[in-house]
């Protein structure tokens, strides 16, 4: 046993305890950030618009801050890029995280040296959270690897700009310098295709310990490795028993993920956002992920039923429910206030505070009323797939409003690794596990208003096909899991399964 692993036990238990001991006082420890954050923003251009220095309480905050998504709060983040002071968070930001808004164009989402620690820390802390439990600290010998954005950053007006994932690759302690990949040279190349062979090229005769990235990106990683070996995961990498992912619900990839590496590992979620790293998966055993409620951030939640209304419910986490479906609203250190960031959630416990995430607000498919989201399409998949053969790389639901002929549906687009013996069986099941979820889909499908699902199989390759046709393999890209136009529906049907 190495000394990095001898030492890394007592540091993770003495991290772990602290970490419980403020989860579980997260109500006060979330009051204490709401007061530090209003202190230190009351001197900023947003503090003094909205009155800070009079807020005294969280109802007080809640008649002078509204509810904002990135487009509203644009004025103030302009004159943040065009370089002023003092304008949502005292001084200037260090970074700016670049992201592709579907609405806004590009994102400039503030980091600043308040901020930026917590993404770090919270990193960390999943790593020794999982050593405290599990006591297992031999991935920390091998090589790990990072799959993420270029390192490579532009600056405008002082402030350097880049994607979350290469921003942070700047932060790699010197503990795991010398464990890291990719190369810096290897993480700086943009083509996502060409990128992952380069990772190949330096990875596959490397003890490989824990990886971690996008499911959806690991995945194009592993098949590639496979190409070229003909070999399953586990055996190239014998030492491989840590996948750390985020970004996706990883349980529609879990089948694939076993299949490719050739038996189960250890997984960990994480929830960071360019907007502030939010929760992480703490334990193997425990259902979702703790909410970090001492991260720099002060958390609100909606009701997403009344996210729409003109006056909907909003309430911190001392009011909060189990199995609600709540969308996330951040206050943060890095001057987001009010923020929409357009995520749902729900809470699976409460003391301890642990969540998982529903889907996005603007992802659902609602065409006749039904409101079906992110989760309930998850679960009619992981319900038909555990525990059989079934193997699915990729899906996406949209409404079939206008169908040829017959009543309008739901249009299944799934890429398959391995098919269901009997397709129909296989799609009668899943519809009835939306019924079973969803009553108001049930009384749409019982009312002859809907049809039952249909199922459009898409080629193999079918889904990177279309990301790469967008302009979106790679990077921060996912494949929405709803949508309620036809608009990549129609895209993906080029790569209809002949």
């Amino acid at each position: 046993m190495s000394i990095k692993s001898i030492l890394a036990k007592p540091f993770a238990k003495q991290i772990a305890a602290k970490f419980y001991k403020k989860s579980n006082n997260a109500i006060k420890v979330q009051q204490e950030v709401f007061k530090n954050l209003i202190k230190n923003a009351k001197g900023t251009v947003f503090g003094k618009d909205h009155n800070f220095s009079s807020i005294k309480s969280y109802k007080d905050f809640k008649k002078q801050v509204p509810i904002r998504d990135y487009e509203a709060l644009k004025p103030y983040v302009e004159k943040v890029v065009a370089g002023e002071p003092n304008i949502l968070w005292k001084g200037k930001p260090l970074y700016f995280a670049k992201t592709s808004g579907t609405t806004s164009g590009a994102k400039y989402i503030p980091l600043t040296k308040e901020s930026m620690p917590t993404h770090i820390s919270a990193a960390r802390n999943a790593l020794l959270l999982y050593i405290a439990e599990t006591k297992k600290t031999s991935f920390v010998n091998g090589k790990m690897i990072f799959l993420q954005g270029s390192p490579e950053l532009n600056e405008q007006n002082g402030i350097k700009i880049g994607r979350l994932s290469g921003i942070s690759a700047h932060y790699v302690p010197q503990y795991l310098i010398k464990n890291r990949l990719p190369s810096w040279e290897t993480n700086c190349i943009e083509d996502w295709e060409a990128k992952v062979e380069a990772i190949v090229d330096e990875t596959i005769n490397e003890n490989m310990t824990l990886i971690s990235g996008i499911p959806s990106w690991v995945q194009m990683y592993f098949e590639k490795l496979i190409e070229r070996t003909g070999k399953k995961v586990g055996e190239i990498f014998p030492n491989f028993n840590l996948f750390v992912y985020g970004g996706v619900n990883f349980e529609p990839y879990r089948n694939k993920f076993e299949d490719l590496i050739g038996r189960k590992v250890d997984t960990i979620e994480l929830y960071p956002a360019s907007e502030g790293f939010i929760a992480f998966q703490d334990s193997q055993n425990e259902k979702g992920m703790m909410l970090l409620i001492d991260n720099g951030m002060f958390y609100e939640f909606i009701p997403s039923e009344e996210f729409f209304d003109e006056n909907p419910t909003r309430i911190s986490l001392a009011d909060v429910k189990v199995g609600v479906n709540y969308v996330l609203i951040l206050n943060t250190n890095a001057g987001l206030w009010g923020y929409n960031i357009g995520d749902t959630i729900e809470f699976v416990s409460l003391n301890p505070p642990r969540i998982r995430v529903t889907g996005r607000i603007k992802h659902f498919i609602s065409a006749f009323g039904e409101h079906v989201i992110g989760k309930e399409v998850e679960q009619a998949i992981n319900e038909n797939t555990i525990n059989t053969n079934i193997i699915i790389t990729e899906f996406t639901v949209a409404p079939q409003i206008t169908p040829e002929n017959g009543l309008p549906y739901h249009e299944w687009f799934i890429e398959f690794e391995n098919k269901p013996k009997d397709l129909n069986d296989f799609t009668v099941k899943l519809d009835t596990s939306m019924q079973q979820q969803n009553s108001y889909y049930l009384d749409l499908i019982e009312g002859k208003i809907l049809q039952p699902l249909k199922i459009t199989a898409i080629e193999k390759g079918g889904f990177n096909s279309y990301m790469k046709s967008v302009g979106k393999l790679g990077g921060q890209n996912k494949v929405p899991r709803l949508s309620n136009d036809r608009k990549i529906a129609n895209e993906l049907s080029k790569f209809k399964l002949k």
